[in-house]
Order: C-alpha cells, then structure tokens, then sequence
C-alpha cells in the first residue's frame, strides 16, 4: 500500500504472505515513487549473521537516482500492539555505488518470531518505509545508522509499556480505596460489630473447610426432620436454603476456582512485570556501557587522527630534510671537485714560492 503527502515525500507498507515458508535469501518489494525515484524494501530474513533480520532502503534502478540526501525510517509492524512496532530511522546520500542503505541487524530473529508478539501474525509480515527526499545538504538533526537503534526502538516501547501497566494498576488500586471508603453509610452499634466478628469466625472456621459440603448437608437433613427445638421462621429459611443447595454449592466451588485461577494470572502478571523491569534496567545499564565505549572510541578515533595529522607533519618535515640532504650532497661534492682543482694549482705554484722565499729570506 502506497501513499504520498507531497512530491517529495512518501510511505508503502508491504505484507509479505507465508513468511516463515520463505526461503529466499532476499526478497524484494514491488516499486514505489517518491519524488520522482523508484524506491523498493528490501528484506533478508535471515540477516547476514542468521540472528537477526535485515531491513533496507534500494533505489530500483541507478537512472533515477535523488539528487541530494534522503531521510527515511524502517519499521516492522506489530500487528496486535502497535505501540511494539520497531521504527529506525536514518539518512543517507544514495548514489550509483551506494543504492542500497539500511540496517543488517535489525531486530533479533528471536523476538521477530516471538509468539506472544503481533510482529507475524497469521504468517504475514508487515513493514512500512517512509520516506523524504532532501537537499544535497545533509540533515544536521538525523544521526547515522548506529548498531543499537534497534535495541533502543524496541525498548523504548517496553518503557511505555512498563509505565502504562504501572499507571493502570495504580488508578484502580485508588479507585478501589475510594469505593471501599464509601461504602459505609453509618457508623455500626457495638453489638453490630461483635455479631460481624463472631459471623465472621465461625465462615473461617466451617464455612472454608474442604468438607462444608458434606458437614452442612447433613446438617440441614437433620433439621429439616426436626419436629421440636426451631421456629417456623428457622424451618422456612431451612427449607428453602436446601432447596437451592445444590446451586450455592456450586457457585461457591465455581467462585474458588475462578478466583484462585485470577490470584495465579494476577501473580504471573507481576512477576512478568518485574522481568520486563529488569530487562530495561539491565537495558539502561547496556546503553550505558555503549554510550562509554562510543565516547571511548571517538576519544581514540580523535587520537588517531591527530597522530595521522603529526604523521603527515612528520612526512614533510622528513621529505624536506631528505630533500636539503641530496642537494647539501651534491654542493658537497661540487665543493670537493673545485677543492682538489684549487689543491692542484697550489702544488704547481708552492716550488716557485719556496725558491724565491730561499733567495730573499
């Protein structure tokens, strides 16, 4: 599905049927247009590695290649929560040699496969590319493709999610403390109280113990044969408490199961919880750690650039003495040739020197 906003930017979403019977190494969505160039996704299921899926941007054919830098985002539909779909989003300068740009770890296989997941669903998988084509001037506020933008996206949402089921369980605890706060309408007598506490015991005491049943049939057969000893108000309630004893029974064995079923999903749900909280804690701490090595490496990578830049110094300074050298060396023996000639002349003219120096000194 294609839709353009104006001419110079786009979106297509393409569902890719049967999946997981896939077994091409790429594959490759139908052309789109945007500003004037035919855009296709393209998709390895398996990665580069086999760990994780790879997602790219392609212009389809070098001839309509945009003129200039282009801003895009990637993202793989969660086709139940859409609030857990992966979005990345990056820049690049497509050209001829470069026509294809995007990520080759995208998200890890396992958790595009997770059941509990809407990443496939009915085996179709859905992703959608956005898409703007810019100036030859690169954006200033969109940084390059990083290896953990996928880990970023995905636990982003896992925050949202984390704070959503914390919000949610705080307002109906304070809904609940409200309702129960309003719920008495008078203040009750003393010997109310005392009959709730005494009724109350005698429930924990009989009325939960795993033979009630059988302990209050009989009860209730032998005081519905009694002749003496109970009232006519005591016997109708007995008659008709009996006749509907069956139903009671059930209902209150139906309501121990469904409640006890509640109390062991509300507790799976908790610890569930308290995983996805680690996970992101443990996450934090990750980022953390990257974040260190990223300055780590641009601290290294600006030391490599200035021992390359002293290197290149360092060349010049050696070519300019290497060069100084030859010429001094060549001096050196042109100085040496006219010496030896000077050396020469002197020895001709020391033996006249020497007579006229005996004949006057």
């Amino acid at each position: 599905m294609y839709a353009q906003n104006d001419v110079n930017r786009g979106e297509f979403t393409w569902k890719i049927s049967n999946f997981t019977q896939l077994t091409a190494r790429e594959l490759l969505s139908e052309a789109f247009i945007v500003s004037g160039c035919r855009w296709r996704i393209l998709v390895e299921p398996k990665g580069q590695d086999s760990n994780h899926l790879a997602l790219y941007l392609s212009v389809h054919d070098s001839e309509t290649l945009p003129n200039g830098w282009t801003k895009f985002s990637l993202s793989v539909i969660d086709q139940i929560n859409n609030a857990r779909s992966i979005r990345i989003e990056t820049q690049h300068n497509f050209t001829a040699s470069q026509s294809n740009w995007g990520f080759s770890s995208f998200m890890p296989l396992t958790l595009l496969h997770n059941p509990s997941r809407g990443y496939i669903a009915n085996d179709t998988l859905e992703i959608k590319a956005e898409v703007c084509v810019l100036t030859v001037t690169p954006p200033v506020n969109i940084q390059p493709a990083r290896p953990t933008d996928s880990f970023d996206s995905y636990f982003t949402g896992l925050e949202e999610l984390i704070n959503a089921s914390e919000t949610n369980d705080n307002s109906v605890g304070s809904s609940s403390c409200s309702q129960n706060g309003a719920s008495g309408a008078e203040t009750p007598s003393l010997e109310e109280v005392e009959k709730a506490m005494q009724s109350l015991k005698e429930c924990l005491s009989h009325l939960f113990k795993l033979n009630m049943k059988e302990r209050l049939s009989e009860a209730l057969s032998t005081l519905s044969s009694a002749r003496t000893g109970l009232t006519l108000e005591q016997k109708v309630a007995i008659e008709t408490f009996r006749a509907n004893f069956n139903d009671f029974t059930s209902d209150f064995l139906t309501f121990e199961q469904d409640n006890a079923e509640f109390e062991l999903h509300k507790l799976q749900k908790d610890q569930r919880l308290s995983a996805m909280k680690k996970c992101h804690e443990t996450y934090i701490l990750y980022k953390q750690l990257m974040d260190d090595l990223i300055k780590e490496e641009e601290e290294v990578k600006s030391r490599k650039d200035k021992l390359l830049s002293d290197w290149e110094i360092l060349l010049v300074e050696s070519e300019e003495a290497k060069s100084g050298y030859k010429d001094e060396q060549k001096k050196v023996a042109e100085a040496e040739e006219k010496k030896r000639i000077a050396e020469e002349r002197m020895s001709r003219s020391t033996p006249a020197w020497s007579n006229l120096k005996a004949q006057f000194c």
